[in-house]
């Protein structure tokens, strides 16, 4: 016995209902419910489409679907380092290696001015401030999509939300660091001063490609990344 297209749909509206968000995410629970489903039927044909279903949702154990969705965003997550340091390596390379060469001079020339922390503390709090303004400017336009009832992938909602706000809490992190301690930058020598540029170098490079190229690159990522994608956003 074949499962009908409304209980396909009833399947979609379950997982949604067990918090699963992301369609993707769904839609592979669905597939593996909906042959699950079969399986049972072809045991006993008489079960009814709800009780095989909570029969086959009783395999995932007192979890539910959280397993498979903590396995789908490790995996996801690997997938977006990867696709965040492809456009990061780019800033290695001509021509943008000249800009990278440049903010790394102009890093390196600001440490050696006497109090140059409260410069670094400035420029953290304008990164704090951007980050915080990206994320609840994306995350306006997300419950805006909920309420259209669009349909999300786990990776659109990892760049859209530029990884929770990974790079905030780094120069959240700094801000403290550099406040607390009151290190001297100007006093420290070449090494650490050159290792610090670096970092810091890296740091704003890797801000600007997370929240602002895979925004503008989202499309092109996910239709490459979801085969499916651009004809589920068209229906």
């Amino acid at each position: 016995m074949k499962l009908t297209e409304n209980q396909i749909k009833a399947l979609y509206k379950f997982t949604r209902q067990h918090y699963v968000y992301h369609y993707d995410v769904q839609t592979e629970l669905v597939d593996h419910l909906a042959n699950d489903i079969e399986e049972i039927w072809e045991a006993n044909s008489l079960l009814s489409f709800e009780d095989a279903r909570d029969k086959s949702f009783k395999k995932f154990g007192i979890f539910g679907f959280m397993d498979v969705i903590e396995a789908k965003q490790k995996q996801m997550n690997k997938r977006y380092w990867k696709i965040l340091w492809r456009f990061t390596k780019e800033w290695f390379a001509l021509p943008k290696v000249l800009i990278t060469l440049s903010i790394f001079t102009s890093v390196y020339i600001l440490l050696q001015f006497p109090n140059s922390n409260y410069f670094i503390l400035g420029a953290l709090s304008i990164g704090v401030i951007a980050e915080i303004f990206t994320i609840y400017k994306l995350r306006k336009q997300q419950k805006v999509k909920e309420k259209k009832k669009e349909k999300l992938f786990l990776l659109e909602d990892m760049i859209g939300s530029t990884k929770y706000g990974y790079t905030g809490f780094v120069f959240i992190n700094l801000f403290n660091f550099v406040n607390l301690t009151r290190f001297d930058f100007s006093a420290s020598g070449l090494y650490w001063q050159l290792l610090i540029s670096g970092i810091v170098t890296l740091l704003i490079i890797l801000f600007y490609v997370a929240n602002y190229v895979l925004p503008q690159k989202a499309q092109e990522l996910l239709q490459e990344t979801y085969p499916e994608y651009k004809l589920v956003k068209n229906l």
